[in-house]
C-alpha cells in the first residue's frame, strides 16, 4: 500500500494559449488502472484554468471495483520553474461512477500574460497516491445495505466522508486534535443517519478517543515531572554558584589573614630592633 504522493505522470502542452478546446493526456497505468489527466484552457464555467484526472477504461472495471485517490498537480513553465500547485485532495473512484476529479488553479488572465509561459508550453504533473477500499466491502459487507440514495453522486459523496473518517481514526490517537475528533463524531453521526452501519467504526472511534484522553492525562504527568526535575537542576546550578562564591570570599580572606600575618611581624621586627 502506498504511504505517500508520488509523481504519477509529466504532462506537456504545447502551443497552450492557442487551444481553445478541452484537451487530454494519454493514458497512464498507476496501481493496475488506467488513468488520464484533462484540461480546459479556456477554463470551464469559470474564468480560471481547470485540470482533472480520471480513469482511462471505466468500462473495463470489474463490479465492486473501488480506489481513493489523494492527489495534487503542479503546473511549470518550460525551464521546470513551478507556477502554481494545488492543495491535496481525496477522491473515490468506483466502477459505477467514475467521475473525474476537478482541480481549480491559475486564473485565466495571469496564464495570458507576455513571457508567463516559455515558448507557450505549459507541463502539468500529478502527484497521486492510490488506496483499494473493497476490503471495506469484504469485511463489512452490509455495511451501506440500508443506504438508498436516489442519485450516484449522494453516494459517492457519503462514500467518501466515510473513507475520509476510517483514515483519520487510522492515525496514531495522540495526532488527533480534538477538532478532529469532534468532526470525527459528527461524520459518524451523519453516516448512521442515513443507515450506513457502523457500529464497528463507532466502537473504533471511542477507543481512539478514549486512547487520545489517556496519552494527554499521561504526557500532562510527564511534563510536570520533567518541570519539577528541571526546576530540582536549577536549584542544584543555584546552589552551586552560591559555594563557589563562598569559595571565592572564602580564599580571599585567607589570602588577607596571610598578608596581615607578614604585616603583623615586619611591625614586631621594627619594634624590636628599635628597642636595641
Amino acid at each position: 500500500m502506498e504511504t505517500e504522493l508520488k509523481k504519477a505522470f509529466t504532462w506537456v502542452i504545447d502551443n497552450f494559449s492557442e487551444r481553445n478546446d478541452e484537451i487530454k493526456s494519454d493514458p497512464f497505468s498507476r496501481s493496475g488502472c488506467e488513468w488520464y489527466l484533462g484540461v480546459y484552457p479556456k477554463g470551464y464555467c469559470s474564468d480560471h484554468l481547470y485540470v482533472y484526472f480520471g480513469v482511462s477504461n471505466p468500462e473495463a472495471l470489474q463490479p465492486g471495483w473501488k480506489m481513493r485517490a489523494s492527489h495534487f498537480f503542479v503546473l511549470l513553465n518550460q525551464s521546470g520553474k513551478e507556477l502554481y500547485r494545488t492543495s491535496e485532495a481525496c477522491n473515490l473512484f468506483c466502477a459505477e461512477v467514475s467521475d473525474p476529479c476537478f482541480s481549480k488553479t491559475l486564473p485565466l488572465s495571469t496564464l495570458e500574460e507576455e513571457g508567463f509561459l516559455e515558448n507557450n508550453k505549459l507541463t502539468i504533473e500529478i502527484y497521486i497516491k492510490v488506496k483499494s477500499v473493497s476490503w471495506i466491502f469484504v469485511k463489512h459487507p452490509d455495511i451501506a445495505v440500508g443506504f438508498r440514495p436516489k442519485n450516484k453522486l449522494v453516494k459517492k459523496a457519503y462514500m467518501n466522508i466515510l473513507l475520509g473518517l476510517i483514515e483519520t481514526l487510522r492515525k496514531p490517537p495522540l495526532s488527533l486534535s480534538e477538532t478532529e475528533l469532534r468532526n470525527a463524531h459528527s461524520e459518524l453521526t451523519k453516516l448512521m443517519e442515513v443507515s450506513f452501519k457502523l457500529d464497528w467504526l463507532k466502537t473504533k472511534l471511542e477507543e481512539v478517543s478514549l486512547e487520545r484522553k489517556k496519552a494527554v492525562s499521561d504526557g500532562s504527568q510527564v511534563q510536570q515531572l520533567k518541570e519539577r526535575v528541571k526546576n530540582l537542576e536549577l536549584t542544584v546550578w543555584d546552589l552551586k554558584v552560591e559555594l563557589e562564591k563562598e569559595k571565592i570570599i572564602a580564599d580571599k580572606v585567607s589570602s588577607f589573614d596571610f598578608i596581615g600575618f607578614f604585616i603583623k611581624r615586619f611591625f614586631l621586627s621594627c619594634f624590636s630592633i628599635s628597642k636595641h
